[in-house]
């Protein structure tokens, strides 16, 4: 992704995060909190770094249809690598242009060094699981919450 596009990517991915939490149970105000904190933690020069990649998601004929935020998984663990935000346009989703964007994601994190390749799902994402599922990411573990 080009450095012009960038904070414009990072005020939308914000939001969307910010969006998503709100709808797991977390209040605005936390999730807003927690947003800030995590995308300043990732990008404290407001930019892409050694080990957190944003990319523009093409289609054919190179138009951007969405993006896609890799980074390593953890500090101390240059093997793990981590996919924090995969999103495809509503119009091109179906097309397996999702799919293309992950198998390129395994592809970047391989020339990184990577030897897995983890993820974080909404619950409530069915389409985003399917995907993952049919190419061979598993469960690894399952958090739970209800509203009182």
């Amino acid at each position: 992704m080009s450095a012009e596009r960038f904070p414009e990517w990072l005020d939308r991915s914000r939001t969307e995060f910010i969006a998503d939490l709100v709808a797991t149970g977390e209040s605005p105000e936390a999730a807003d909190r927690r947003a800030f904190e995590a995308m300043d933690g990732a990008f404290p020069a407001h930019g892409p770094t050694a080990t957190n990649a944003v990319f523009d998601v093409v289609d054919s004929a190179g138009t951007a249809v969405g993006y896609l935020w890799i980074a390593q998984g953890e500090p101390d663990d240059e093997a793990s690598w981590w996919v924090w935000d995969v999103v495809i346009e509503p119009g091109h989703r179906g097309k397996g242009i999702g799919r293309a964007a992950m198998l390129l994601a395994e592809e970047y994190a391989r020339s990184q060094g990577a030897r897995a390749l983890g993820l974080n799902v909404f619950g409530f994402n069915t389409a985003a699981r399917g995907l993952y599922e049919s190419l061979g990411y598993e469960v690894t573990s399952v958090r739970m919450r209800k509203s009182l």
